[in-house]
Order: structure tokens, then sequence, then C-alpha cells
């Protein structure tokens, strides 16, 4: 059995942003050199989250509305973790997104 593993990063300049790395994916499957098999994409983050899904504007301001009004960014209060960071909706967020995808 063969293995590969390569890590992507990402840098955003939001709180929150959708990026598409299907092409990224695709490179890191071609320069394995593997043809079969299964591939694990996993957000290492823990407030990342993969997922797939159409990549369609409208879609990704449905998930935008949809994921801020089960876990709003504010009050900041509202949330025990936040007493150490200001990031609990994230965590709630990412949860119900998903860590990682398996595709083959």
């Amino acid at each position: 059995m063969k293995s590969h593993r390569q890590e992507l990063w990402f840098e955003t300049s939001s709180r929150r942003s959708l990026i598409n790395i299907t092409p990224q994916v695709e490179k890191c499957l071609r320069d394995s050199g593997i043809r079969e098999g299964l591939c694990l994409v996993n957000a290492m983050h823990i407030t990342a989250s993969v997922f797939i899904n159409d990549d369609e504007s409208g879609l990704h301001q449905d998930f935008e509305k949809w994921l801020e009004k089960l876990a709003p960014e504010k009050p900041h209060n509202q949330y025990r973790h936040n007493g150490v960071e200001d990031n609990a909706d994230a965590h709630l967020k990412r949860t119900i997104m998903g860590r990682e995808v398996v595709c083959w």
C-alpha cells in the first residue's frame, strides 16, 4: 500500500472565508503518483472545516446566513468559551460544517 501526505496552508483576510481548494487537492493527488485509492482531506485547525458542495456564490451566502443564525458571533458574552478567546461561534460552526472529507 502506498501513502502520500501533503500539507496545504491558507490564510484569509476575514474572520470567515469559503475557499475552493479543489485545484490544490487535485495537484496533490497528481504529485503523489497514486492512481487509485482514497483521499482524506482534513482541516487541521480546530475552527476550520472541509466540506463538499457546489462552489456557487449564492450557496456561499446561504451558508453564511444559516451559520450566523445557528451560532451568531455576537454578543461575545453569550458563550462561556469566550472568557479565554472570542471565537466560540467558530468552534460551533466548524462542528456543523465538518472537519474532513474522504473521496475516491
